[in-house]
């Protein structure tokens, strides 16, 4: 994909600097990528190496994964791969799951059992009631033992996302807090290296040349601007977990534009009410804020090839969608939107209100604050004001930028339930969804889908402008990354040496 990246900041660089940063990538060249540990930059900060718990950051989420395995996991292109299960099977009916354990051990020698992988896995799925993963894994009925190296995972209704979902990183399966690999990691400050574990200390059979076909990774942590830095000097061969807020720095100084990947993500970018008082009380005046905002022109501020504006806040492409539920307002212009919109604005201040003033939660980096200006301006034409914030503090209206981890319609309506977003939901919404779980039939699924939908648009919780984007730097000669629907990217591949 061909992205084009305009930013200030791009301006500013000068040609010293882009000479500086292409001599040092002709030192560095592309033998590291096939000789010695393999350096890679991850956009987050100090907490991205608490991978305990069920709330953790993105660039958190990549470390429990390469170090606490699931049942199962992904390879680079997003693929489930065999991890603590060595193979399953899904019955008939889609409503039961059977999984064979592989023969190996957990951290402290003891052999990976049904009876503990069980028990961890349930474990696993308790910790995130409560949370929109744990409504994903609802239709899960019950974790059940077989036999020694067997477990089944049953379901109250069919659940075809089933293996994706035990995928994520949150259901890695710690044995004794510690985690089975494939990786080991050994941290210094904000780097880390890590290594692959030798098969016959995870109680596998021995690799004919494990050493030889593997290498180890030295890994930084670093906010995006320095993980950038470091690209173009040469000192990392590739950067994961770059979003919209730091998309601009990607295309810093024009070394690194044929190196930026963009993942063909589906997900949630827009505007979350967070508290439905004042304005924001009455869902007419959250829908003025949705008719306001100009979404391809706040897209063409960045300029990246085939990202398109939408109005839905499920993306309209995925598995099962019935197409009942379509973009909103489609028979008005930009100019009948705000003006309708005007109107309950100024409805608001003829009921002797002030004017509105809402504060926006969102991350630091040019990215928002280019989205920031595109807002402020397009709430300014009808009368509201618009305040940023930091991203831990009260506000009015959260930034949302989260991507997919499946592509059905239901993890988009599991984000918007009255458990999950209390400040402007839907309960009727609530209800169908709930149904829709519990249904065997796929099409009454996806019709109980379609309602809820459209209840859950009418409460107007969640302003949709567009799907996420996520980026990555990767040198040329690199192996172990491939663009992918989750915009995921786990560590292992990296580790293994280029043929």
């Amino acid at each position: 994909m061909t992205v084009s990246l305009r930013s200030t900041a791009a301006l500013r660089l000068g040609l010293t600097g882009a000479l500086v940063g292409a001599l040092a990538l002709l030192a560095s060249g592309c033998g590291r990528a096939r000789h010695g540990p393999f350096p890679v930059a991850l956009v987050g900060d100090e907490g991205a190496f608490q991978t305990s718990g069920v709330r953790l950051s993105p660039a958190a989420q990549v470390l429990r994964a390469a170090t606490v395995e699931g049942l199962v996991g992904f390879d680079a292109e997003g693929r489930v791969v065999p991890a603590i299960a060595e193979r399953w099977i899904v019955t008939d009916d889609g409503q039961s799951y059977i999984f064979r354990l592989r023969d190996g051990i957990w951290p402290d020698g003891s052999p990976i059992t049904a009876d503990t992988t069980a028990a961890a896995l349930r474990k696993a799925i308790a910790a995130l009631r409560g949370t929109a993963l744990g409504l994903d894994l609802a239709p899960i009925d019950e974790v059940r033992v077989m036999a020694a190296r067997v477990i089944e995972v049953d379901l109250v209704a069919p659940m075809p996302d089933l293996l994706t979902l035990l995928a994520q990183p949150e259901l890695g399966l710690p044995y004794e807090k510690r985690g089975s690999g494939p990786m080991g990691l050994r941290r210094d400050g904000r780097t880390a290296v890590l290594a692959l574990i030798p098969p016959t200390r995870r109680g596998l059979p021995p690799q004919e040349d494990f050493a030889a076909r593997s290498r180890p990774l030295h890994l930084e942590v670093e906010d995006a601007a320095r993980a950038v830095e470091r690209f173009n000097d040469g000192y990392v061969d590739a950067v994961l977990g770059g979003r919209i807020d730091t998309l601009p720095l990607a295309g810093v100084g024009g070394l690194t534009r044929g190196n930026v990947q963009i993942d063909p993500v589906i997900g949630m970018f827009g505007l979350m009410v967070d508290r439905a008082d004042g304005f924001l009380a009455d869902a007419p005046n959250r829908e003025a804020l949705a008719l306001a905002i100009d979404r391809a022109t706040l897209l063409g501020e960045f300029n990246v090839g085939g990202w398109q504006p939408t109005t839905r806040i499920v993306s309209p492409d995925v598995e099962g969608d019935l197409g009942t539920v379509g973009e909103r307002w489609v028979a008005m212009d930009m100019a009948a939107r705000r003006a309708a919109a005007l109107e309950r604005v100024t409805r608001w201040k003829a009921a002797g209100n002030p004017a509105p003033v809402l504060r926006v939660a969102m991350p630091d980096g040019p990215g928002s604050q280019i989205v920031l200006a595109r807002l402020t301006t397009d709430f300014a034409a009808i009368g509201i004001g618009l305040v940023r914030v930091g991203e831990g503090s009260k506000a009015d209206l959260r930034l949302v930028d989260t991507a997919a981890r499946y592509g059905r319609a239901t993890w988009f309506l599991n984000q918007l339930t009255c458990a999950i977003q209390k400040a402007a939901c839907n309960p009727t919404g609530d209800a169908r969804l709930d149904e829709a779980r519990k249904a065997v039939d796929p099409r009454q699924r996806a019709a109980l889908l379609g309602e809820a939908e459209a209840e859950m648009t009418a409460a107007n919780g969640f302003i949709p402008i567009a799907r996420p984007l996520r980026w990555s730097l990767v040198r040329s000669g690199v192996t172990g990354f491939a663009l992918n629907p989750w915009g995921w990217h786990p560590l292992p591949p990296f580790a293994a040496v280029p043929k």
